[in-house]
């Protein structure tokens, strides 16, 4: 290959400089040579123009040229039969091949070698031009200096200065550092004068920026000072130089603050604190006012606030832990008078603020000091917001303030800020008025459990909040303007389970006659004066339904929860709602129809129909607790209730800004009572179900375009039919809402199905899903043993309530259908004797079989595992298709008698049963036994279907809106991770506690922990009844979490023993329940004598 020619160094030359002055910038923001050299090797990643680079392109075309024939001949040689090999392993093979023989060619050392010679000689050349160019420089620099020394220096800081000496002047750094020696006070006043003439003909940028630089300020500074007028006016008219032709600096840094953060990992950790020093060291800068003027002098912190009115700063400098920690450190040992300032400013805002039209996009030169003042009260709030919600930040407090007393405290400082908003509750056009900004503050502070705790969760604070309350319910005059932003307030605190406390428990008010009472009592009083118009102070304009509804919304975030329901029920809150829900129902029927151009009408009419849906809502969450669930039964308003859930939750709405889940818990609450059911399923609930379930087991009402088909499922319920399977489970998890849903309902037993055929209700799900007792069925089925094995699951589960299963028995004889299949899956059909074909239909059916025909607890029965084994024998249970029942799945034969109904009670007496085997049998014992047990209180909970023949107003029993309603109160106080782990699954205790109580433990507890159950709640009183089951939910405690995780725990509770729980284990933790609740829990049982309203 040829050498390089001279011509070719000379155009590599301008080809090299071209590219050096397109990345220039690149290169100059490097703060190494390390870095540089860095940037340059990765320049190809970096740089989307490189490619387009003439450089590049030169080089590209030299490489081409020079092995462009040396690669063609390797890709021949590989290509032929010594290469065949190559090939056949692929073209990514051949490319690697060629590319290794390649670079070992002759040519391709020849080729780097004469391209290294040459790119040497041309950076060497390079490097000598800029260096003539920097001698000619300094030379040309000297003689201009000599030829203003002989001038009379009177426009050196003059803005008429050449370009040469603007732009194009460097002085390096050894001569600055001369210079700043030369400026000493200790040196003659000639050699200090031509000191100071040569820096003012450098450019201000080197001037300020070299490291000699506080040296350099300090010298001048002192000749500043001197009697000496050369020396003087010289460092005035450098300094007026520096000012004219430096950019804007604030702006500048303050972009440099906002920026900053995403290097500080790059760089030492002391450059970073020398960066947050400096600017807290400006920061805290203050003129010393020498006058009694009234003037306030302008200091850098207004500029800043100016510039960056929220804060940013000082938010990014907070928010990474690496210079969060830094940032506090410094505020706490040096400059904690920059909080001080903040509120300091804080305490100066007792006169209205002015408009903030400071803070617009549009850039202005000038502002007057009100909107300087309230720049720099926006950037104190911000600041002060985010640093109170950090524990260090919140350290800092108190803090001593000039011309105050008395420190000011965390707690004083939220006083401040709610005094602020109570000045200023009307927000302003724009997102930075002071209720507002007040607001985001406490708004933060509510969704941090610490901050809130020692910030918000005090007694002064709550007595600021509700001052404006209890001044109208005592009939003096407030704003109602601050009220909305109160409720939101108080709201976010009760959401949580301190703030709730505090609420309910804590006498932290003082109302008339210096009376202290709770909060809870002030907010429902002041609602319900808000919904009766009874406060004589407010206007009829001011009560707007949005002041209304904003204060239902704080009472409900207490009624939705048990101990919240319990302080709130003696008000009758259900009983108002109601009734303005429906006042507001008649009022919108007697709206006039709309006429078109009447806007005013449509309007009125859009806000009726908006307060009807946040009435309903409110009714609807009494639904969240048992007790809350008898209540909104009571308004009448279930119905209309559900119905509205039901829009929502189609539509997948949140049920509020505060709540963390969805409607999956009311719907479970409201499905275990037969009133709920029922609303269910006139709502289209039900029917929308198994809709959804039919169109991801089967398939659609329509036909869908299939882009790949859908994976063979590996577990018996596929995860995409997981959540409609727990749906199911929740829905029908109550024996009263399988009589609702399935009492007296046929299955259809079609002698033909469509293949598109979808069934809208329980009875028609279970007759093509569970009852497949015919080849017409079976064909009508796309996924025959998935969707069958789906139903035989879901009965599994239904049976597990023995009420339940006695109603499927007795209309559609499942035992029967159930052996027949089984009947039909031996190998030799002909004979009773043969083989069973083990498959997973014939595993799920013998499970089911065996669940529904052996009674007993944990230890009295054995249900055969649904997973075969490894070996010779995958599945060593035996399975049948008659009974009795194989010896080895029960110890003792059953002797159930399946009693479908009895005196309208949808159920079977499992109390009556239990007593007549503990008196083995005696007929007269049996009946002596239960006639004394109804005379007792006990009776009523222990016994559902003897209460279900004296109280049948509600169709609610008291098992469940009294035991059950105590027993999720409990757990959230005693066992909250048990309590979560409902909350979060979208099952209730309450369902649980209904479907154990109700048949009496039977099949879940030994016979002698039964009748344990049942001695202990006659023995120790019916209140013993509740802490039993959190007993037992305590018990279960680690299996509940663990199946929570894999989304198992209603399938889990309802079809597995609880196993090794013994009644005289938790004997003393009950007593303990007993010393805390029994005056609560005992009290409200006895009302079951007095119906609850």
């Amino acid at each position: 290959m040829s050498q390089l020619s001279s011509e070719d160094e000379l155009e590599l030359q301008s080809l090299l400089k071209q590219l050096l002055r397109s990345i220039n910038d690149k290169i100059s923001g490097a703060p190494s040579t390390e870095c540089a050299e860095e940037i340059l090797l990765h320049l190809e990643e970096t740089d989307k123009n490189f490619h387009n680079y003439e450089f590049v392109k030169y080089l590209r075309q030299y490489v081409e040229s020079s092995l462009g024939n040396v690669v063609e001949e390797e890709t021949k040689n590989l290509s032929r039969g010594d290469g065949q090999h190559a090939i056949g392993s692929g073209h990514d093979t051949l490319i690697h091949a060629v590319t290794r023989r390649t670079r070992d060619s002759a040519d391709y050392q020849q080729m780097m070698q004469t391209l290294k010679n040459t790119m040497i000689m041309v950076v060497e050349s390079l490097i000598n031009k800029i260096e003539e160019d920097q001698l000619r420089k300094e030379e040309m620099h000297r003689e201009k200096q000599h030829s203003q020394s002989n001038s009379q220096y009177t426009d050196n800081c003059s803005d008429s200065d050449s370009s040469f000496n603007q732009s194009y002047a460097f002085i390096r750094q050894e001569q600055l550092q001369v210079l700043a020696e030369k400026l000493e006070s200790s040196k003659p006043k000639e050699v200090r004068w031509e000191a100071l003439q040569a820096l003012c003909c450098a450019p201000p940028s080197d001037v300020l920026s070299c490291e000699s630089w506080s040296s350099l300020r300090r010298n001048l500074c002192v000749a500043l000072t001197e009697p000496d007028p050369d020396l003087s006016e010289n460092v005035l008219q450098f300094f007026a130089k520096s000012f004219s032709s430096s950019p804007l600096n604030i702006r500048l840094m303050n972009d440099f603050q906002k920026e900053v953060t995403t290097f500080w990992i790059r760089h030492p950790e002391k450059y970073m604190e020398e960066v947050i020093e400096s600017t807290f060291s400006m920061l805290s800068f203050h003129h010393e006012h020498g006058s009694a003027g009234t003037e306030k002098a302008l200091e850098p912190i207004h500029l800043l606030a100016i510039l960056d009115v929220k804060a940013t700063w000082f938010k990014k400098w907070m928010h990474g832990y690496y210079s969060r920690t830094v940032v506090l450190r410094l505020l706490e040992r040096k400059y904690k008078s920059l909080v001080s300032d903040s509120l300091n400013n804080q305490y100066l805002l007792l006169t209205p603020l002015s408009s903030a039209n400071v803070l617009g996009t549009t850039q202005r030169s000038v502002y007057s000091g009100k909107e300087l003042g309230y720049s720099f009260f926006v950037h104190s709030l911000c600041v002060l917001g985010k640093l109170i919600i950090y524990t260090n930040g919140r350290k800092l407090f108190p803090i001593k303030m000039r011309k105050h007393k008395d420190p000011v405290s965390l707690t004083d400082l939220i006083v401040i800020l709610i005094n602020i908003m109570y000045r200023h509750p009307k927000p302003l056009h724009n997102s930075l008025s002071p209720s507002g900004l007040v607001m985001e503050v406490l708004w933060m502070l509510c969704e941090r459990t610490e901050c809130a705790a020692e910030c918000l969760y005090q007694a002064p604070v709550i007595e600021t909040l509700l001052a404006p309350v209890i001044a109208l319910l005592s009939g003096q005059q407030s704003p109602a303007a601050t009220l909305t932003l109160i409720a939101d307030v108080l709201a976010r605190i009760a959401n949580t389970d301190r703030g709730l406390a505090l609420f309910l428990y804590e006498q932290n008010l003082i109302v008339a006659h210096s009376e202290r009472t709770f909060a809870a009592h002030v907010i429902v009083q002041f609602t319900l004066r808000l919904l009766d118009k009874g406060l004589p102070s407010l206007s009829e304009s001011d009560v707007s339904h949005t002041l209304c509804g904003a204060f239902i919304f704080v009472c409900r975030q207490i009624y939705n929860t048990c101990e919240g329901l319990q302080v709130l029920r003696p008000y009758g809150l259900h009983k108002a709602v109601a009734a303005a829900w429906k006042k507001t129902i008649s009022l919108s029927e007697r709206v006039p129809t709309p006429v078109p151009g009447a806007s005013a009408g449509t309007s009125t009419q859009e806000l009726h129909h908006i307060w009807e849906e946040t009435l309903l809502d409110s009714l609807l969450n009494f639904a969240v607790t048992p007790k809350g669930l008898l209540l909104l039964q009571q308004t009448g308003a279930i119905n209309e209730c559900v119905s509205y859930m039901f829009s929502r939750f189609t539509k997948k709405l949140q049920v509020s800004r505060c709540e963390k889940f969805g409607y999956g818990v009311m719907v479970t609450q409201v499905a275990a009572t037969a009133p709920g059911v029922v609303a269910l399923h006139s709502s289209g609930f039900v029917r929308a179900l198994v809709v959804e379930l039919w169109s991801i087991l089967e398939c659609g009402s329509e036909d869908v375009r299939v882009v790949r088909p859908k994976p063979t499922p590996m577990d018996p319920i596929d995860r995409s039919c997981l959540k409609s399977f727990l749906s199911l489970v929740n829905l029908l998890s109550s024996s009263q809402s399988v009589w609702e849903l399935l009492g007296r309902q046929p299955l259809a037993n079609k002698s033909d199905y469509t293949l598109r055929e979808m069934p809208s209700s329980i009875p028609d799900l279970i007759d093509r899903l569970i009852a497949v007792n015919s080849d017409v069925k079976i064909h009508s089925l796309f996924h025959y043993e998935q969707s069958h094995t789906f139903g035989l699951r879901l009965l599994s589960v239904l049976c597990c309530n023995l009420d339940s299963f006695l109603l499927m028995e007795s209309q559609y004889n499942i035992c029967s259908m159930l052996l027949q299949s089984q009947r039909e899956n031996i190998a030799d059909p002909d004979t009773s004797e043969g083989e069973f074909i083990i498959d997973s239909l014939s595993v799920e059916r013998n499970h089911v079989l065996v669940r529904v025909s052996a009674i007993g607890g944990p230890s009295e029965r054995r249900l055969p595992a649904r997973a075969l084994q490894e070996g010779e024998h995958p599945y060593p249970w035996p399975m049948f298709s008659c009974y009795p029942l194989p010896r080895c799945y029960s110890l003792d034969p059953p002797e159930i008698q399946h009693i479908t109904q009895q005196d309208g009670y949808p159920g079977h007496d499992w109390l009556a049963s239990t007593v007549f085997l503990i008196m083995a049998g005696n007929m007269d014992q049996s009946l002596r036994l239960l006639l004394n047990l109804s005379s007792l209180l006990v009776s009523a909970f222990i016994w559902p279907a003897r209460i279900h023949a004296s109280v049948t107003e509600s169709g609610i029993p008291p098992v469940y809106w009294c035991t059950a309603h105590y027993v999720e109160m409990l757990l959230k106080a005693e066992v909250p991770l048990v309590h979560s782990a409902f909350r979060m699954s979208g099952f209730t205790p309450s369902q649980m506690c209904l479907h154990w109580l109700t048949q009496c433990f039977w099949n879940y507890l030994d016979w002698t922990e039964i009748c344990h159950y049942i001695c202990t709640c006659v023995v120790m009183g019916s209140d013993y009844q509740v802490y039993m089951c959190v007993a037992i939910f305590k018990h279960l405690q680690p299996n509940i979490l663990q199946r929570t995780q894999s989304q198992e725990l209603q399938v889990f509770l309802k079809e597995e023993p609880i196993q090794g729980f013994e009644v005289s284990n938790y004997l003393e933790f009950m007593t303990g329940l007993e010393r805390s609740y029994r005056d609560i829990v005992l009290a409200d049982m006895k009302s079951i004598r007095n119906p609850v309203e």
